[in-house]
């Protein structure tokens, strides 16, 4: 019950953090829509094109939207001491990292469900397809986050390139938009097994990321 209110505790304190930061959230979301214009008016009216790579160009800026917040996952905390508060006060550092996979998907993924189905008609993809989209993001979408949180505290044994952050998650995320858009593409008789292939990554990533992020913010408290 005391490791169950401290976690509430927590959650709450990135509940309100991210709510007084949010335009921090609003940016991300920005960025995503004003990548869709630009490819709107670099490639014109013409619908057909749109429909041969409008979802390779959602899943790719949805990727790099990701991008933009993962150096304020645990940066700031890492730098006030309040990732060692934290573990002071009995929570583990996996629990901490679970804790911020849940608060960071509900911030920063979880709110794209609202625009893309306009993003999805803005580039002309068929609207038996938006369903499909809707579906592939709920289950990429943690997988992104998770992606995110291990690049974030990954950062924190790296103070001099940021950017490292960024190329790893671009890198491991080519599996997510390989299965992502092979789904939306495929026939009704494979869709259920690359769906299935999809969600093994998803559990795969929840169980390593605690450990992974974990082991490297003690390293990073070590070497403070």
């Amino acid at each position: 019950m005391h490791i169950f209110k401290k976690s509430l505790s927590m959650f709450l304190r990135e509940y309100l953090l991210n709510f007084r930061n949010f335009y921090d959230v609003l940016i991300i979301f920005i960025f995503f829509i004003v990548g869709i214009l630009i490819f709107v008016f670099s490639i014109g009216p013409y619908i057909e094109i749109y429909s041969q790579i409008g979802i390779g160009i959602i899943w790719t800026l949805l990727i790099l939207s990701s991008n933009l917040s993962i150096q304020k996952l645990f940066q700031n905390d890492f730098d006030d001491g309040n990732l060692i508060l934290l573990h002071i006060s009995g929570m583990s550092f996996e629990l901490i990292v679970i804790i911020k996979i849940i608060s960071s998907w509900l911030f920063f993924q979880l709110p794209f469900l609202i625009i893309l189905p306009f993003a999805c008609l803005l580039l002309g993809v068929e609207q038996e397809k938006i369903y499909l989209i809707i579906i592939t993001f709920i289950i990429s979408s943690p997988i992104l986050t998770n992606l995110s949180l291990i690049s974030s505290t990954m950062n924190l044994l790296n103070d001099k390139n940021f950017s490292l952050g960024s190329v790893i998650v671009l890198l491991l995320s080519i599996p997510v938009i390989i299965f992502s858009t092979s789904i939306i593409n495929s026939t009704p008789d494979l869709i259920q097994s690359q769906v299935n292939i999809l969600i093994s990554i998803l559990l795969l990533f929840f169980a390593i990321t605690p450990w992974v992020g974990a082991s490297c913010i003690k390293i990073a408290i070590q070497n403070k």
